[in-house]
């Protein structure tokens, strides 16, 4: 599996870069994540107490115009995924805390329909379409704090889908819905990836991992 998915991405990343010459614009896009996820067993929400985890994105871009209003956009984007939780109490020992961090590393793909219109010198887009992610790594990090004191304990996230021996599986896909207004080559957007691929190795008891991502994103094109 490993080995398709390898061979997949360099497909994908000599296209984006063979067909730049191609494209009317590319360049590089960057931003922040404010990511989540969601976790239900059968009926019950487990991730109600999660929180967003900061994370980030950057990769290479390429534009295609289909008319004067469409466009269409993909890249290669790195991008940081997961979510935390927090707790905090009072023992013998006195007061605690604790935070864990589900780190996920990925590599996006995303194709979007984008539709833009001119309003003076700024052009408004709203975009549309499916993503895939291939999981790269994973960790979970967590900090306890007592009575001032803080412990740091790190654990590698097996990844694949194996049910017995994996965290989570390799291959995500969603949905990127987003807005954004573009001034010459910048652009500044917003953009929300909502994942559908239940990334549980184990679906026993319903269980159901699902990625959902937040973004402002800031892009520099080129036309040629």
């Amino acid at each position: 599996m490993m080995k398709k998915v390898t061979k997949i991405l360099i497909l994908v990343v000599l296209v984006v870069f063979a067909t730049e010459s191609f494209a009317q614009k590319f360049g590089l896009k960057a931003g922040l994540n404010f990511a989540n996820m969601l976790n239900k067993n059968d009926d019950i929400t487990s991730s109600d107490e999660y929180k967003s985890k900061l994370g980030f994105q950057i990769g290479p871009i390429v534009e295609f115009d289909l008319t004067d209003m469409f466009s269409l956009e993909t890249g290669v984007l790195f991008s940081t995924k997961g979510f935390k939780t927090e707790d905090a109490g009072t023992s013998i020992f006195g007061d605690w805390e604790t935070v864990s961090r589900i780190n996920l590393n990925y590599l996006d793909i995303p194709v979007n329909l984008r539709a833009g219109y001119d309003i003076g010198s700024i052009k408004v887009i709203g975009n549309i379409g499916p993503y895939i992610g291939i999981a790269l790594s994973g960790k979970e990090k967590t900090e306890t704090t007592i009575d001032g004191d803080t412990d740091i304990y790190e654990t590698i996230l097996e990844i694949g889908s194996d049910k017995g021996e994996d965290n989570i599986k390799r291959t995500d896909f969603g949905l990127n819905i987003g807005a954004s207004a573009a001034y010459k080559e910048f652009e500044v957007g917003l953009n929300y990836g909502l994942g559908i691929a239940n990334l549980s190795p184990s679906t026993d008891n319903g269980t159901k991992f699902k990625n959902r991502v937040f973004s402002i994103t800031f892009a520099y094109k080129l036309s040629r």
